[in-house]
């Protein structure tokens, strides 16, 4: 989880505040201090740490909850909007015909960043082309090429060749067909002269309509003037902010680029190339404190499986079937959606303490082992598990290369999602609100 320790401590002011048995003045000023402490200790900068825990104290103490809320919610809300502030105004880079240029500093995460992007717009289905114009570091040609093979995206390069210009001119002609060309650039340990010209030339060249600046944010505050020197120098137009998976430094580099005319547009979460999420302020937020994120959910689970998938499963349950194919089209509906931690920070009402006993790799790795003992078992035994008795169970523990235990764990879980889902389904208001929307798409299936 992003900025874990953080998103711990302001739980724990959360807790504080639903356990009081009222909103005071004693109150306030204890949870604006556990602010000021949980802030400071994930590098944000200090001044600003002063300026949110006051204005929440003033809010807190000044203005009267609205209508429907209690005074807890009041101030639960107040400090979600004084820190969705620090993070300013959401950018978003538009899905059209572009040429984005890549820019940062050596070791920043830049070429790994330049294939997560590229991964990015071929999801979204536009043709991508790729240019490794990073004349100085011999590793990234070789880096880049094997990403756009992986993606299965156009790439551009000239092995050798030392003039990232005519890298550059040379690649915008060969994909002159492509909707976005990203270019990765060279980098260097600092901001020196010649890579400062080097980028300015290539820009001149490219004329790319985004320059997004790639900074790693375990470099904390100094994020800030990092982003105001390549801005001044190059004109920055958007910012990636890597490495954000844990660093303690995350919140200085969040609040000092937002801070900068560079608005971070998208946050590295990850090594994976999926791991790259739009930053969406309001949402960041709402993960950060555990409120949940349904929409970057849907998002994803739109993304990862398609609308026939999902609804032939719904209109199976619906129909009141539920065998081991559905659980199994479930387990990889969930698999294919990514890792279960991030997945679990989009659920809201989950509290931390709940997450936290979630062996996260155990479960995943459980889930792995069902659908291998499930691919062991015959189509009789897929369509009803009544049949799977003793001698079957050891027959297809052999199969699956495990415990026969484990198969009648499998068999428990099944039994266990059978009733949930019995309960589910006999919930009329829910049951009538999935028929009218499979309806509206003209998929109507099960009877009422």
């Amino acid at each position: 989880m992003v900025l874990e320790g953080l998103g711990k401590s302001l739980k724990d002011v959360f807790r504080k505040i639903a356990k009081s048995s009222t909103v005071d003045e004693k109150l306030v000023k204890e949870v604006g201090k556990d602010i000021q402490r949980a802030l400071l200790q994930a590098d944000v900068n200090v001044k600003l740490v002063l300026e949110i825990t006051k204005e929440v104290e003033r809010r807190a103490l000044s203005e009267k909850p609205p209508a429907g809320k209690s005074a807890k919610e009041h101030v639960i809300r107040i400090i979600y909007d004084e820190l969705v502030k620090i993070l300013g105004e959401r950018k978003e880079i538009p899905l059209t015909k572009q040429t984005i240029m890549m820019v940062g500093l050596y070791g920043q995460g830049k070429t790994t960043s330049t294939g997560k992007l590229a991964r990015y717009f071929h999801k979204k289905n536009l043709k991508v082309g790729v240019i490794a114009a990073d004349v100085h570091r011999p590793a990234a040609y070789d880096q880049l090429k094997q990403i756009a093979d992986q993606v299965g995206i156009s790439f551009f390069g000239i092995p050798g060749e030392k003039s990232a210009v005519k890298i550059v001119q040379e690649g915008m002609k060969a994909h002159s067909s492509v909707d976005v060309i990203i270019i990765d650039t060279s980098g260097r340990h600092a901001l020196e002269g010649d890579l400062i010209q080097e980028i300015k030339d290539v820009a001149a060249v490219a004329k790319p309509t985004e320059r997004i600046l790639v900074l790693d944010a375990s470099v904390g505050q100094q994020a800030g003037p990092q982003a105001e020197a390549f801005h001044n120098a190059v004109g920055v137009t958007s910012v990636i902010l890597t490495k954000l998976d844990g660093t303690a430094k995350g919140g200085g580099a969040l609040s000092a680029v937002s801070r900068t005319k560079a608005p971070i547009v998208f946050i590295g979460v990850g090594e994976h190339l999926e791991d790259l999420d739009p930053f969406i302020p309001t949402r960041f937020i709402s993960r950060l404190l555990g409120m949940g994120d349904i929409e970057s959910l849907l998002d994803v689970a739109k993304e990862s499986i398609s609308e026939e998938q999902a609804m032939e499963t719904t209109k199976k349950i619906m129909a009141g079937k539920f065998t081991l194919r559905e659980m199994y089209d479930q387990m990889e509906m969930l698999t294919n959606m990514g890792p279960l931690q991030k997945l679990m920070s989009m659920l809201p009402g989950l509290p931390g303490n709940v997450q936290d006993k979630i062996n996260v790799e155990e479960t995943q790795e459980r889930l792995r082992k069902f659908r291998i003992i499930m691919d062991s078992m015959t189509e009789a035994e897929m369509d009803d598990p009544k049949v799977i008795k003793s001698s079957r169970i050891a027959r297809i523990a052999r199969g699956a290369g495990v415990d026969p235990k484990e198969v009648r764990q499998l068999l428990q879980q099944y039994n266990n999602s059978k009733k949930a889902v019995k309960g589910f389904m006999g919930n009329r208001k829910l049951r009538k609100q999935l028929m009218q929307q499979m309806q509206g798409q003209g998929l109507e299936g099960g009877s009422s």
